[in-house]
């Protein structure tokens, strides 16, 4: 039985995001998102917009949290600001969320971020190197310096493609997801316990959404 939950949004303005937040509120959600131009968060009834840059200091990211069931950080600076947004920024929203003393943390990656000997064989990763670095090491904080009960997403390239409501999981030929489908299994996995501790790579395909999470 899904639990209505307070959730926050890290790079609430962003495309994955505002689908995310569509379908969290559809879900009977509320959402506080963030943004550093919280005008171009989407206006729902259940969305609260805050301003917030992940350059503050982590009392103010702290603050904002407080009070929340769960956090997603779905923020990305397109390669403006790796250390201070992908990087750093991502390592702020982890530790804001345990001092503030929620459990529940979602984490939009990239495929193979864990992987550096991946990158080379795929044009597409070897054409973001310094974002994957970034990500791996967020991700490795994640993983291995906090309490968080945490999930990692990590998506093939999005694409701006009509939803299918399908996907593949782990490894596969598909290199794309389109980005509908990416925020419908981030919205899926938040009351999913089976996948906390785990890391998802994400692809299109042919399951359900909800059977694939389900069997994660």
């Amino acid at each position: 039985m899904l639990i209505m939950s307070k959730v926050f949004v890290f790079g609430g303005s962003g495309r994955v995001a505002t689908e995310l937040i569509k379908d969290l509120v559809d879900a009977g959600h509320t959402v506080t998102a963030a943004a550093r131009h919280p005008e171009k968060i989407i206006a729902l009834a259940g969305v609260t917009p805050v301003k917030m840059d992940l350059t503050q200091p982590l009392a103010d990211l702290t603050a904002a949290v407080k009070g929340h069931d769960a956090v997603y950080f779905v923020a990305g600076s397109r390669g403006k600001d790796l250390l201070q947004t992908d990087a750093m920024g991502a390592v702020k929203t982890m530790q804001a969320a345990e001092q503030a003393g929620i459990k529940r943390y979602l984490m939009l990656s990239s495929m193979y971020a864990l992987q550096p000997e991946e990158w080379p064989k795929y044009e597409v990763l070897s054409q973001i190197t310094d974002y994957n670095i970034a990500k791996f090491f967020a991700d490795n904080y994640l993983i291995s310096n906090t309490k968080l009960a945490y999930t990692i997403l990590q998506p093939a390239t999005l694409t701006e493609e009509a939803a299918t409501g399908k996907v593949t999981f782990g490894v596969g030929d598909d290199t794309t997801n389109p980005i509908a489908d990416v925020a419908a299994v981030l919205a899926g996995l938040l009351e999913a316990d089976n996948t906390i501790g785990k890391v998802i790579m994400m692809r299109a395909g042919e399951t359900p959404i909800q059977a694939a999470i389900a069997a994660v």
